[in-house]
């Protein structure tokens, strides 16, 4: 049971999950049940994708986030203007479309999912439809509560109204310089909700701020030029939290 893991072993699971949710289906089927899941169902409208991963005490939706060579993504990124929400405040009119083509295939899962726990996670797109589809599901007395929100590398979402809207424990993992985190525009009226669980520079969960949390990216800058790479990009991809996650439980 999911419920059985520590804080950290539940979020390599979910990054791990959320990873899974960009292979195709029959490699994703294969490393769902490497992971203890007996059910997986690919759910696609649209170009708006996800996956449920379902045993026999949890039912885990992975919502797969932006690829670059789908329009229908792309698109949805670009459309930052906010409309109002199914639940309550405003969100990101592109985030929120992708969820309307989604939440149809996704409610028979949820009305069988009987005694199983619910979870909801993703990355980057993934990360922003699994918050929206989460609150949309808790605020259904109709559906089981969702037990806990884990997103990767997630956009801001809504508004302020909306984030103070969502009960859903939401736990949100920030690797170090990962710029996808920043967007939309904090002036544009975008917040970001949830517990904030961030990686430094060098590896380490820390809860650092301001002139401190500044220096820590220039730190990961200088680190990923020497290593050749462009840290705001590398820092997003979603392989980089995993390996992260995973040398913070090795530690």
């Amino acid at each position: 049971m999911i419920e059985e893991l520590s804080f950290l072993e539940k979020s390599l699971l979910f990054a791990r999950l959320s990873n899974t949710s960009y292979r195709d289906e029959t490699p994703a089927r294969r490393r769902g049940q490497q992971l203890g899941f007996s059910d997986i169902t690919f759910l696609d409208r649209d170009g708006a994708q996800a996956y449920c991963f379902s045993s026999k005490h949890d039912l885990v939706i992975a919502c797969r986030g932006t690829e670059p060579g789908e329009w229908n993504d792309v698109s949805a990124d670009l459309k930052a203007a906010m409309t109002a929400a199914e639940t309550v405040g405003r969100v990101h009119r592109g985030f929120k479309q992708e969820c309307d083509d989604l939440y149809s295939l996704i409610l028979p899962h949820l009305k069988a999912a009987g005694n199983r726990r619910v979870w909801f996670c993703g990355h980057s797109l993934g990360a922003a439809m699994a918050t929206i589809l989460a609150s949309r599901c808790q605020d259904d007395i109709m559906l089981p509560e969702v037990k806990e929100l884990y997103t990767y590398g997630s956009p801001r979402v809504g508004n302020t109204a909306f984030c103070c809207s969502l009960s859903v424990t939401h736990n949100r993992w920030v690797n170090n310089n990962d710029v996808v985190t920043r967007v939309p525009l904090w002036v544009m009226g975008y917040r970001h909700d949830g517990n904030e669980h961030y990686i430094s520079s060098c590896g380490k969960q820390r809860s650092i701020r301001g002139l401190s949390r500044a220096w820590d990216r220039i730190r990961g800058i200088g680190l990923g030029l020497a290593a050749g790479r462009f840290d705001s990009i590398s820092d997003h991809s979603m392989p980089g939290y995993v390996n992260a996650i995973e040398r913070l439980i090795n530690d």
